[in-house]
């Protein structure tokens, strides 16, 4: 292994070689758990969106691209939340890869939320090969960024116009006592996503559902008044939905089911107890305040209108 200091990068050519993780405060790893199966990895649809973006601006000639992971370890759960690309070069054996860029990036990652760390990274896939030699290569310079990196492989070609995301974690092939090789092992991999990044996809989903006559189309954003009401009509939906499944169990037409009992009267539980009659005057109460508001601001909208007239 070779470095290059005149332009940042660091050159990779020896896949064996066995390299200590650098960094100032100990992070959780996931060496403590042997079998694969034990390891979940979760990504955020923020990551997946930043990977095919990365690949479509991706220059002239490349075939993959490659980019740092970040998120946090629990246990044995890695969560990844978000990611930035990292520039690189292949040829041959051997591997260029943005050494001083990567530390710039994370650095300013930082400053925005500082509880990511580095878990791995991301690599993608046209021709649906998962891991190639040089994976082994770039995988030896993420083990001086973060101990047991993880390695997401995403299937660019979207093949059935799905992404296909792949998780493994890599463990060194020794013979004798020498490391000759590394072997990626697959773990499972899940969708996380948060309620803003829900929000946001299923009103893409909606958009390419209707279909998108304009560059802008999915982007539209529905007004307050038809979000509330949607938001209404998807809680009376769930809400009948519940109250029926209750009739049934009442009535013995269906077993009962203990979990879902109890997330009945967890939900219930936080509703606040109040008479019908408190609600209606409190809810008229905050209604009245909110059409005083709106006339008072059509009235200044219109005196300034008049007053930008008169001075004309």
């Amino acid at each position: 292994m070779s470095f290059s200091g005149a332009d940042g990068a660091l050159i990779l050519n020896d896949p064996a070689t066995q390299l200590s993780r650098t960094g100032d405060a100990p992070a959780p790893t996931l060496t403590g758990y042997a079998s694969t199966n034990d390891i979940v990895v979760k990504v955020h649809p923020v990551v997946l969106f930043s990977v095919l973006d990365h690949y479509l601006r991706r220059p002239e000639g490349q075939v993959r691209v490659i980019g740092t992971l970040l998120g946090k370890v629990n246990a044995n759960v890695v969560e990844v939340t978000n990611s930035f690309a990292v520039p690189h070069q292949e040829k041959n054996d051997e591997v260029a890869v943005g050494k001083d860029f990567n530390k710039q990036m994370l650095a300013l990652s930082g400053l925005v939320n500082g509880q990511e760390r580095i878990v791995g990274w991301y690599a993608t896939t046209f021709d649906g090969a998962q891991v190639v030699d040089n994976s082994s290569l770039i995988h030896e310079f993420f083990t001086t960024e973060c101990e047991s990196p993880v390695h997401i492989v995403v299937d660019t070609s979207l093949a059935s116009d799905t992404i296909g995301c792949r998780a493994y974690i890599s463990s060194p092939l020794e013979i004798a006592g020498e490391a000759l090789a590394n072997v990626f092992h697959q773990v499972q991999v899940q969708l996380e996503s948060s309620e803003a990044e829900r929000i946001c996809i299923d009103r893409m989903v909606k958009g390419q559902a209707g279909g998108v006559l304009t560059p802008d189309g999915i982007a539209s954003v529905d007004s307050e008044a038809v979000s509330l009401e949607s938001s209404m009509t998807r809680l009376l939906a769930m809400l009948e939905a519940a109250s029926a499944f209750v009739d049934k169990v009442v009535a013995g037409e269906v077993p009962g089911d203990a979990q879902v009992g109890r997330k009945i009267a967890d939900t219930l539980a936080v509703v606040p107890r109040m008479r019908p009659e408190a609600f209606a005057k409190m809810f008229d109460g905050n209604l009245q305040d909110l059409l005083m508001v709106s006339y008072l601001s059509s009235l200044t909208r219109t005196q300034l209108a008049i007053a930008e007239k008169l001075a004309i």
